[in-house]
């Protein structure tokens, strides 16, 4: 069971004090990289399908299998945290992204970019500009 009572308010004392995030282990179907955008792994079967995360393949007009945002790199077959809702402070975005874009994973595998019309699977917004093609966002949760 799961709970999302907030147990501490302070503000301005880091990222993991009540950061509103939600961070489920899952483990890695192949190699990932801290800061990427994560799927479901729809190549394995039963309930593995939902065990089993991989980087996000871009697909048009954004992967609805997204989940969250790698917190760590893994490699494949072992444990992976990720960030399934709430604050990210370190996800791989496109270098155009600014506070306040929604964002999309539908050209660049494992990276978000700004949604446009059409896009269908919107998966987070930006928070601040992208340094070095990183940036904090708000995942919508979808776990």
């Amino acid at each position: 069971m799961r709970s999302r009572i907030i147990q501490k308010m302070d503000t301005g004392v880091g990222a993991s004090v009540s950061s509103r995030s939600t961070v489920e282990t899952f483990i890695a179907g192949a190699a990932i990289t801290a800061g990427d955008f994560v799927m479901l792994d729809t190549t394995k079967t039963t309930t593995d399908r939902v065990l089993y995360v991989k980087q996000c393949a871009a697909v048009a007009l954004g992967n609805s299998l997204v989940i969250g945002v790698a917190l760590e790199t893994a490699a494949s077959g072992a444990f992976v945290k990720v960030c399934v809702g709430g604050y990210c402070a370190s996800a791989n975005v496109d270098g155009a992204v600014v506070a306040g874009d929604p964002l999309v994973v539908d050209t660049t595998a494992g990276r978000a970019h700004v949604g446009v019309t059409g896009d269908i699977a919107f998966c987070a917004v930006a928070l601040e500009a992208d340094t070095a093609n990183v940036a904090a966002v708000y995942i919508f949760a979808r776990f």
